[in-house]
């Protein structure tokens, strides 16, 4: 038995309860919620993240987050510049990409405490110019600040191919809360950003997108496997490879050869 590895997954499943437990994620329908000051930075609860998104079916934290150098994001901005229209695609499949996050009390669920809401960029906006206008101000204040009404709807619901979400704040200001024990839940029991999405080093995420570029023999003995498998016939044979070869021809070899000058050179 490999106690590494056993340790490492363990380690994985415990980060993902910590992670569910501390995010929210708003249900189809109207839900009142109070953004509350971020106790790591009280001059602003909005914190700015940006992912990696689908390599080798995860999302990566980026670096960039902080300020730190990104392998990663500096391959993408490197393909971006080649000249190719596919290095140009590919680099903009790869490039993080932002999003933001607030701490929120979900009204009905005071006694759960602070969760982390995670939305794009048109709902910041929309947050950001709220928070601009004078009539309003500060709506995360305990004392002073608002509710947000928010409604979501699924891609079902609105016909679209993504979901939307829609905000509407309170225009009485009102107190978070007049209950102590949820004031001290807020101030005492709220989590690091960090805690939730850990950052991989600059090497880890390095050995990930060599990962995605050239799959490891595992993966590679699995698709030949796959190919073993009988075919429904030879027309759809041909289709796939066909399609395979065009979807990875320029992420395989051109890709691959960016990478390795960028890294190995």
């Amino acid at each position: 038995m490999d106690l590494n590895a056993i340790k490492k997954r363990l380690n994985q499943l415990q980060t993902t309860n910590n992670r569910t437990s501390s995010l929210w994620k708003p249900q189809p329908g109207k839900t009142q919620i109070r953004i509350v000051p971020y106790a790591f930075n009280k001059d602003n609860p909005f914190i700015e993240l940006f992912f990696h998104y689908n390599l080798n079916n995860r999302s990566y934290l980026s670096p960039i987050s902080f300020g730190r150098p990104d392998p990663i994001e500096e391959f993408s901005q490197r393909l971006k510049t080649t000249g190719s229209k596919d290095d140009f695609t590919l680099g903009r499949k790869l490039e993080a990409k932002m999003r933001t996050f607030a701490p929120v009390i979900v009204r009905g669920e005071e006694s759960e405490g602070v969760k982390f809401w995670g939305f794009g960029k048109t709902v910041y906006q929309e947050l950001l110019s709220i928070i601009a206008d004078p009539d309003y101000g500060d709506i995360s204040d305990p004392k002073n600040g608002r509710d947000v009404t928010l409604e979501f709807k699924t891609a079902e619901e609105t016909g679209a191919s993504f979901p939307s979400t829609t905000i509407r704040v309170k225009p009485n200001q009102t107190p978070l809360t007049e209950d102590t024990k949820v004031l001290e839940r807020v101030k005492e029991t709220q989590k690091e950003i960090t805690d939730i999405y850990s950052e991989l080093s600059y090497e880890e995420l390095t050995k990930v997108l060599n990962e995605w570029l050239n799959p490891d023999d595992e993966s590679t003995e699995t698709s030949s496997q796959q190919k073993e498998e009988k075919p429904v016939n030879e027309f759809d044979v041909k289709l796939a490879e066909d399609k395979a070869k065009k979807e990875s021809a320029s992420k395989v070899q051109d890709a691959s050869q960016q990478f390795d000058d960028l890294f190995n050179n």
